[in-house]
This record gives C-alpha cells, sequence and structure tokens, in this order.
C-alpha cells in the first residue's frame, strides 16, 4: 500500500530528507545521503510519534539523541543541525493540525530530551575511547621502555609509528625526543620543543596535584601518574591533553628517564562544554535555564554559616496578549530584550539571571548583605521595564510582578523556596501588578493549602467528600418554619469540615462549581420532596439553593433545573435560587433571561446579600426576583439596646419599597429575640440565623425545638 499523497508518511518522509541533508554533511559515516536518510527515517517517526502521543515521554527523546551518536552524528556541529532541524520543522510535518502552541511546547522538551541523551551517549563513547587508548598508552609505554633498552632502530619504529604524541625528558626536565605526533598536536617544530623544560609548560588551569605528582616522579618516588592538562601552543590557543608520565629506569633500575603520553582531547572537550552550554542556557535569550538556575540555587543555599540568600521570580504582566496579538516572534524579540535588561540587572559577585520558561525570569543574589541587596535587586528590575520596549515598529509598554523570597542559607530547600517566590509573585500580580511584593510565610501556607484544596476538588466531587447541611427560614409572624437554606460543606479528609466560603471560590476559579452547583440543586431537591412526603397534608417546606454566578452564565442551567424538578417529582414553587446582588449588577437581557424563564415556571429567585453592592433599587424592577434577602449587616446595630436608628430607618425603608414592589424581605443572621421583634416590627417577612437553629442534617429541620419568634 502507497502512502497518501501529502498525507503523514508522505509528510513524515520530507521530513526526514530535510534532517538527513541539513546533518550529512558534517557526519563521519560511510553511508551515501540517501542511505543516511533511510537510517534517520524511524528517529524521525519515534519523535513524530512522541510529538502527539498522550503522555510525554523523554525517553523517547534521549533515544534518538543517544542513535545520533551511534550513526556517527559525533561533530559538534551535528546535534545543533539537528535540534534546529526538530525545532523548524517537526510540528510543521508531523503536527497534523493540533494545537499548535502545545505541540511547540512538546517539541522543545523532545530537543531537550534529545541533547541530554546525545550528550550521554558520547560521554560513554568518549569514555570507552579514553579506556581503550588508556590501555594502548600502557602498551606504548611499555614498548618503548623496551624499545630503549633494546636497539636504536627499533625504538624510532615504534617512536615514530605511535597515533599518540610521545616525549621523552631526562630527570631534570629537559626535553630529548618528541615524535611527529606530538609536534602536530603543538604545531610547532622540533627544534623549538627540543631543549625546553617540562616545568616551562605550565598552564592556568592546572591542578594543584599536577606538579606534586610530577616532582614524585622525578624523585623515584612514583612509576607514573595520569592526569588531564592544558598546554598553550605557540600561537597562544590551548591544547588540552590526557596525559599519562611514566618514570623510565635503566638496567640496574635507577630512574633515568620520564616519557610523556599525550592524546588531545580538545575537540572533545570543546564539544562537551557546548553540550553542557546548550543543556545549561536558554536558546532564545542566553540567560542560564533552569537546571542552572536550580544549580546555583541548590549550591547557594548550601553555603555555610552566616550566608545568605535573595531571589526575584518575575512573571511579566499581559505577555499572552501581546504574544496573541502580535505573534511569536515579535513576542520573542520582547522577551530576548527584556532578558538584556534583567541581565544588566545582575552584575554584581553573587548574582544571576535566568529564564525558566515562558514569560518568568528569575534573579538570584548571595553573600551575608542580601536583606538590603535583593530589595536594591528588585527595584532595579522594575526600573528596567519602565522604558517601552520597541519591537516592529511598535513601543510595547511591559510591565512585571515580582515575587521576592530572602533569608538564611541551610533553612529551605531550592523547591521550597521557588514555591514561595511563586506564591508571592501571584501575590503581586493580584494585587493589581506592576509591583514587587515580599514573601510571607502565613500568606504562603494559606496559598498551599488553596492550592492543595483546588487539586483535590474534581476528585472530593466523585468520593461523595461533600455533603450538605440545612438552615430554617422562620416566619416572623408566627414563627413557623417555611423552609430551609441548602449550605454546601466539605468533609476533607486532612482539614476536617470546610465551609462554602473555603472551596465555593476555587471551584468557581476551575470550572467545578458547574458540576457541583447541580449535585447541589439535585440533593436539594430530592431532600425538599422527602421533606413533603413526611409531612403531607401540612404546608409544603422550601428548599433555597445559592446560585452561583458561574451558574448563572451557563447554558444548561434551564434546562439542568426542569430535569431535576421532573425527575424528582417537585413543584417548582417549593425552589428558590438565591443570587447575589453583585452578580446581577449591570446584568443585560441575555444573563436574566434564564432567570426570568424560571421564574415563569414558578421558582422563586431571592435577591442575596442585598444592601452590600450599589443597591441600585430603581433596577429591582427588571430583575425577575421575588425575594430580597437582607445581609447580616443590617440587623448588627439591633443587637444592642436600644438599636441603631439609622439601621432601623434602612431596613424600615427598604421592607416599604419591597413590599410596594410585591417582594417578600428575608434577613440573615438573626441571633437575639430582641433582633427578631424588632424585624417583625418593621414588617420582615422570614428570618433565619443562630437565634432559631445553626445549619444542620435534614432529619432535624423537623424536629427543631424553635424558639417561640412573638414571645
Amino acid at each position: 500500500m502507497t502512502a497518501e499523497p501529502d498525507g503523514p508518511e508522505d509528510r513524515l518522509r520530507r521530513f526526514a530528507t530535510i534532517w538527513s541533508r541539513a546533518v550529512f554533511p558534517v557526519t563521519s559515516t560511510s553511508l551515501t545521503r540517501p542511505e543516511f536518510e533511510k537510517q534517520l527515517l524511524p528517529l524521525a517517526r519515534r519523535l513524530s510519534e512522541a510529538l502527539r502521543a498522550r503522555n510525554f515521554e523523554a525517553a523517547e527523546g534521549r533515544a534518538v539523541g543517544a542513535a545520533l551518536v551511534a550513526a556517527h552524528c559525533t561533530d559538534p556541529e551535528a546535534l545543533s543541525r539537528a535540534l534546529d532541524c526538530v525545532d523548524a520543522y517537526l510540528v510543521l510535518y508531523c503536527g497534523e493540525d493540533g494545537p499548535q502552541e502545545a505541540l511547540r511546547t512538546r517539541s522543545a522538551r523532545l530537543q531537550h530530551a534529545m541533547a541530554a541523551g546525545y550528550a550521554q551517549a558520547l560521554r560513554e563513547r568518549t569514555l570507552a575511547e579514553q579506556q581503550a587508548i588508556s590501555q594502548a598508552a600502557l602498551t606504548a609505554r611499555s614498548a618503548v621502555a623496551e624499545a630503549l633498552h633494546d636497539s636504536e632502530a627499533r625504538f624510532r619504529a615504534v617512536f615514530e609509528g605511535a597515533a599518540i604524541g610521545i616525549g621523552i625528558a631526562d630527570l631534570d626536565g629537559n626535553i630529548l625526543q618528541v615524535n611527529g605526533a606530538l609536534l602536530r598536536m603543538f604545531g610547532g617544530s622540533e627544534q623549538s620543543m627540543r631543549g625546553r623544560r617540562v616545568t616551562e609548560w605550565t598552564h592556568a588551569e592546572d591542578a594543584p596535584q599536577v606538579w606534586r605528582l610530577y616532582e614524585e616522579l622525578v624523585r623515584g618516588e612514583r612509576e607514573h601518574y595520569h592526569v588531564e592538562k592544558a598546554f598553550y601552543r605557540p600561537d597562544g590557543t590551548a591544547l588540552w591533553t590526557n596525559l599519562t608520565v611514566s618514570l623510565l629506569r635503566d638496567a640496574d633500575g635507577e630512574p633515568q628517564y620520564q616519557l610523556a603520553l599525550m592524546e588531545d582531547t580538545t575537540e572533545r572537550r570543546l564539544l562537551n562544554l557546548r553540550l553542557r552550554y546548550e543543556a545549561t542556557h536558554d536558546a532564545l535569550t542566553g540567560l542560564p535555564n533552569r537546571t542552572l538556575f536550580f544549580e546555583r540555587l541548590e549550591k547557594a543555599l548550601a553555603a555555610g554559616e552566616g550566608q545568605r540568600f535573595g531571589l526575584c521570580y518575575l512573571d511579566l504582566d499581559g505577555f499572552k496578549t501581546i504574544n496573541d496579538s502580535l505573534g511569536h516572534a515579535a513576542g520573542d524579540r520582547l522577551l530576548v530584550e527584556v532578558a538584556d535588561r534583567l541581565q544588566s540587572c545582575a552584575t554584581a559577585p553573587g548574582e544571576m539571571v535566568a529564564r525558566l520558561g515562558g514569560d518568568e525570569f528569575v534573579a538570584l543574589t548571595t553573600g551575608p548583605n542580601t536583606e538590603r541587596e535583593v530589595d536594591e535587586l528588585a527595584g532595579r528590575i522594575m526600573n528596567a521595564l519602565v522604558t517601552p520596549i520597541r519591537v516592529d515598529g511598535r513601543d510595547l509598554t511591559v510591565r512585571g510582578s515580582v515575587g521576592v523570597v530572602e533569608g538564611p542559607a541551610g533553612e529551605r530547600g531550592a523547591a521550597e523556596v521557588l514555591r514561595s517566590a511563586d506564591i508571592t509573585m501571584y501575590r503581586a500580580k493580584s494585587a493589581g501588578g506592576n509591583r514587587f511584593e515580599l514573601a510571607d510565610p502565613e500568606a504562603d501556607a494559606r496559598a498551599i493549602t488553596r492550592n492543595g484544596l483546588t487539586t483535590a476538588l474534581p476528585a472530593a466531587l466523585d468520593r461523595g467528600e461533600f455533603f450538605i447541611e440545612y438552615q430554617p427560614l422562620v416566619h416572623l409572624g408566627d414563627g413557623s418554619v417555611r423552609g430551609a437554606e441548602a449550605l454546601v460543606r466539605w468533609l476533607h479528609p486532612q482539614h476536617g469540615v470546610l465551609g462554602p466560603d473555603r472551596f465555593i471560590p476555587l471551584a468557581e476559579h476551575t470550572g467545578l462549581i458547574v458540576p457541583l452547583g447541580r449535585w447541589v440543586l439535585e440533593q436539594s431537591v430530592r431532600q425538599a420532596r422527602t421533606w413533603q412526603e413526611r409531612h403531607s397534608g401540612a404546608r409544603p417546606l422550601r428548599v433555597n439553593v445559592n446560585l452561583s454566578p458561574c451558574q448563572l452564565t451557563h447554558p444548561g442551567l434551564v434546562q439542568d433545573t426542569v430535569d431535576i424538578l421532573e425527575r424528582e417529582g417537585l413543584d417548582a414553587r417549593a425552589l428558590c435560587l438565591e443570587v447575589t446582588e453583585s452578580a446581577l449588577i449591570g446584568a443585560d437581557d441575555d444573563l436574566l433571561k434564564p432567570l426570568r424563564r424560571l421564574a415563569e415556571m414558578g421558582v422563586d429567585i431571592a435577591l442575596d446579600d442585598f444592601g452590600t453592592g450599589y443597591s441600585n433599587l430603581a433596577n429591582l424592577r427588571r430583575l425577575p426576583v421575588s425575594i430580597l434577602k437582607l445581609d447580616r449587616s443590617f440587623t448588627q446595630g439591633m443587637q444592642q439596646f436600644p438599636a441603631d436608628p439609622v439601621d432601623l430607618k434602612i431596613v424600615e425603608g427598604i421592607v416599604s419599597l419591597a413590599h410596594s414592589l410585591d417582594l417578600a424581605v428575608t434577613v440573615e443572621g438573626v441571633e437575639t429575640g430582641a433582633q427578631a421583634e424588632q424585624l417583625r416590627i418593621l414588617g420582615c417577612d422570614t428570618a433565619q440565623g443562630w437565634y432559631y437553629a445553626r445549619p444542620g442534617p435534614p432529619e432535624r429541620l423537623h424536629e427543631l425545638a424553635l424558639v417561640d419568634a412573638t414571645a
């Protein structure tokens, strides 16, 4: 079966072709270019499948990186070209019209995994080569030593034919002989090498033990040593070597010469440094990335007594809008300019700036006085963002929110510090942005708890951890129970019973409020039906259910309500939906339409917390409400004796207005008999509060021994 023209397989082959053409010129393979392309095709397929997999598998990217080493793509340029191809073409040819932003993120993660796998495979290959070379060096040393004691002809054959650099010096360090391989490594003439002394070959990066080992060898205390050592070539460039120096003794066993065997590791070292740089630096901005930042942060946190650290966590305000409106290329140029400005803010010793990803940056300062220095660093960062950034002919105003964490070393881990900084940054963003905030342990703890609750919410609903308590609604005229308000609770496994103020805002933020609200409505309607069955012949008890603003805008609200009422067999007049006044401020006809439909069905609509918003009384005429619920703040002034006359006048005016509009009035927060009596005199219809009963299980509603409201 042939591949569909321009189908997935055809596009995959195009990607493999582009990849092979880019990488083939810098490989050391013996294959032809088409043969090399066939070798890359299964690797391209693995990347394509990893790009579109449900879960990200870094192992796939690492395996492809290792396979490049096995395919002789070991030139420093080969990995760079391969990563460039993946970055530019993988999503284009293998994304299959998926979500572009998610695919680009997945592609970037695959590139990092490829680089890690490539580096690991190259290290393992290098180690194997080094072991082979070390064995060859030992063999060569034995051969040279034997040749020196055998014949000049044999010595010359071994000496000049060796593939590694060989030099011979006397015990005073005078260089006597060097072979051609060593001359090629240094790039000098034999005359310039002979006559020099070994001790002249010092280098700024020599390890402390190098010359100690040398002295021990020439004194006859050591037979050989092996080190990594750098030398200066005549042109000033560095030559890095694996150096083995051995002591040669005469026939009587007395030290006579020293023999140096050198393997040139300069290119391999440069490749490793490049791979290390690419693994620890952001490709777009050149700043240290998350990996290197964590290394530096962990080092700072492990510093000795008296050392401190300061961390600024920056997130750009409104960057997504810029990225979406002007395009990713403009967004990238903006990030590069921001990175340059931040880099100029952290130039003192112990300071660094890194990009964690996206539009998130961090700045770190270390030392004994970071309490003052981190504030100054945060100020410099904010000032650096004041001047607009010009991108594509536009001056873009950039602002940032910064979370600042400072403290002594040794008390916290890197993950905990970064989490605190992240929480603090979001606190700055919630306060309006364009500012920095200092970390607050108590605020951190609240945020961590809030995050844990948010994460646990979906499973909590599935596990049945929510339950409903009911608070009676009492008629002020005769003290009879007319219904109850349903109040949802969460029985959390760790935190115990949580009230709605702890989790309803989180449910609204995550969108879980819709299924949770539907569950509360269903349970409450079912309970109202149960009450009716147990009190047949008596006045039916009505149930009040709170409606979130998010539910109000959900298109399924009316149909869900109708379905639940019909399924449970409850008359719509036994249900009251409570909507907060703030949710209806400025509401247009589209928002009010579902409430009007429910009201037309017979469902009562109550305006909850009335008096806490703007209380646009004229607006009441257009709202489909039948009940006003006065906020508890109006009843607090009635707890004292005599009652606050201003509160009395306000409540009296609201009740008079409501009744003139045929609206009933319910009052919340009634806690004393004096309050209840005063509200009855003012004409309020129903009340609820601890004076009558606290919220409790549904079984208690008909059993509550209510205090006589008229006493």
